[in-house]
């Protein structure tokens, strides 16, 4: 049986471009690294980037840091919804 590696990348966000932007920035704010995936695609093709489109651009994390940066982006998705 194969190990689970942590430090593996795990996505915690997909949507559109602006919106993995801040996420990103909001976690490394919280000292958490964090890589955008699928942002050229959100360039040249928006309305596929979409959060219900067809390839939302992803924002990854160490698996080491998923548990933190799960936390935060929850705080960023109610902050959104307004409460």
């Amino acid at each position: 049986m194969k190990k689970h590696d942590e430090s593996a990348p795990a996505e915690v966000f997909a949507g559109t471009q602006w919106e993995a932007l801040i996420v990103q920035s909001l976690l490394e704010n919280a000292e958490i690294k964090a890589y955008i995936k699928d942002g050229t695609m959100g360039t040249l093709n928006p309305w596929h980037a979409s959060p219900g489109g067809i390839n939302p651009v992803k924002v990854l994390v160490s698996g080491t840091d998923k548990e933190r940066a799960t936390s935060v982006v929850k705080d960023y998705e109610q902050n959104q919804k307004g409460g």
